[in-house]
């Protein structure tokens, strides 16, 4: 009986379906199962993220408040369906994060073969950095997520001899709403000058339809025209959406240090939210790769895109240290051009031996497995259990939803925050005590205790330095009286 030749076996035919399939659901189990288990707890900038998301008024707009808008709405619908819970502030980044990584997925599919696509998005979406995005529950996510989107609709847009109107609908309302998020006015501009300065964009750009590159630059248009207008009103609002606050010039070289400094601390850890390493050393190494491997042709637009993001990655880190992690979207592009790179000299030393080529996935997988294990396995320990990270999260809010229940809850940190509770909880919040109240529960402050009151518990965390996290205080009789 014949063999079947290798090219008409169905895995073989559908290798690169099935590799995605795999992908994808391994992907979404992990996104929505990591908070469970890592990031134990909330860091300050998710609390305040959201706090201002939960008092979010209705005519945020008009009054100027427009810093990270469409995360915020978001944000807010989530804690006002779920309640305050540390899975209700992460669930937009979740969810975010979900469409993040298709959208990388879709990209590099636009950009590469399958199968440099799909290599490349198993090392990205499965990565130490892209994990804590989806993780945080803060807009942070919002500065990735719409380069991201904007690059693969304008990647629709441009590989088509007669591109769908729709997309180029879909790319300017897009571009409207990134101008809410911080840093992104600038992308905003630099889209504009890589077009004009892109030859074969110049060229596709003309041949688009009039009608709806009208349309498009009507509504963009009209939505710098709305935020001008809200930054005529309120002044403050243009500072925070061009730096950061408390931004001066002189930092910016600080800056820099400081939000680079997890990516190459290979040596050890730093303190701060983000794990050293935040890139690993082989993934780095397959990034330099991909980026002597675009010196050739480098004016091809996929070739000098990625080089341009990563002085824009440098540019807005100067501004705030946390804005490195858009590094993110230029080393998934320089990743995938440096497993092109290693795969075409491999197929090149045997051009006409199928047997060279399908021996190439036994090391293959064997390598990859080896970078994405380890860099999961830190994701999942280091957040928990590295003393220079593991600080910067709390999980005092996991901790008041176990043990109380209609306590009146006294907190000097945070107040705005956890006064959220009252919404769907039985349990008040205050600042300081004006009456005598049946059962008083004092978080991480054991000094103010009113008088009148005797201590009946103390409820421990194994991960405070003194162990003590929650004093519970009832009324002496005479007092209640």
């Amino acid at each position: 009986m014949k063999k079947k030749p290798i090219s008409k076996l169905f895995l073989y035919r559908n290798r690169f379906i099935i590799g995605y399939i795999i992908l994808g659901l391994a992907f979404i189990a992990l996104l929505f199962t990591l908070p469970l288990f890592a990031q134990n707890g909330l860091s300050e900038a998710e609390m305040d993220s959201a706090t201002s998301s939960y008092y979010l008024g209705k005519n945020g707009i008009i009054n100027g408040d427009l810093v990270d808008l469409p995360y915020r709405v978001l944000q807010k619908i989530s804690i006002l369906l779920f309640g305050l819970t540390s899975y209700a502030v992460k669930l937009p980044s979740i969810l975010i994060g979900l469409a993040l990584g298709f959208l990388l997925i879709l990209l590099l599919n636009r950009w590469f073969k399958s199968n440099v696509s799909l290599l490349a998005s198993c090392l990205i979406v499965l990565s130490v950095p892209f994990l804590f995005l989806a993780g945080n529950g803060t807009p942070l996510i919002m500065l990735v997520f719409w380069p991201t989107l904007l690059l693969w609709l304008g990647s629709k847009i441009q590989g088509e001899k007669r591109p769908k109107p729709m997309y180029s609908f879909i790319f300017a309302i897009s571009l409207l709403l990134s101008i809410f998020t911080p840093y992104m006015v600038y992308f905003a501009i630099f889209c504009v000058i890589f077009v004009l300065a892109q030859p074969h964009l110049r060229f596709i750009i003309k041949s688009l339809p009039k009608l709806p590159l009208i349309i498009v630059g009507v509504i963009i248009i009209a939505g710098f025209g709305l935020l001008g207008f809200s930054i005529f009103k309120h002044p403050d609002t243009i500072m925070a959406l061009l730096f950061s606050k408390g931004y001066e010039l002189g930092h910016f070289f600080g800056n820099l240090a400081n939000g680079f400094s997890p990516v190459f601390s290979w040596h050890g850890s730093i303190e701060g939210v983000f794990l050293s390493p935040l890139i690993s050393l082989p993934i780095f190494a397959l990034a330099l790769i991909g980026l002597f491997s675009t010196t050739k042709g480098f004016f091809a637009s996929r070739n000098s895109i990625a080089s341009v993001l990563l002085l824009f990655c440098i540019i807005i880190t100067g501004f705030n240290p946390e804005a490195v992690i858009f590094i993110i979207l230029p080393l998934s592009i320089l990743v995938a051009h440096g497993i092109k790179y290693l795969l075409e000299k491999w197929y090149g030393l045997f051009p006409e031996n199928p047997y060279a080529r399908i021996s190439a996935l036994i090391p293959l997988t064997i390598l990859f497995a080896l970078i994405i294990i380890p860099g999961l396995l830190q994701y999942i320990y280091g957040y928990r259990y590295n003393p220079n990270i593991a600080d910067y999260f709390s999980n005092d809010l996991e901790i008041i939803h176990k043990n109380l229940t209609d306590e009146t809850l006294l907190v000097n940190n945070h107040y705005d925050f956890y006064k959220i509770l009252e919404a769907d909880t039985d349990i008040k919040v205050a600042e300081q005590i004006e009456g005598p109240v049946k059962n008083l529960a004092i978080l991480n402050n054991p000094d103010n205790k009113p008088e009148g009151y005797v201590m009946t518990r103390i409820i421990t965390s194994p991960r405070e330095d003194n162990s003590d996290i929650i004093y519970l205080y009832t009324v002496t009789v005479n007092q209640g009286e």
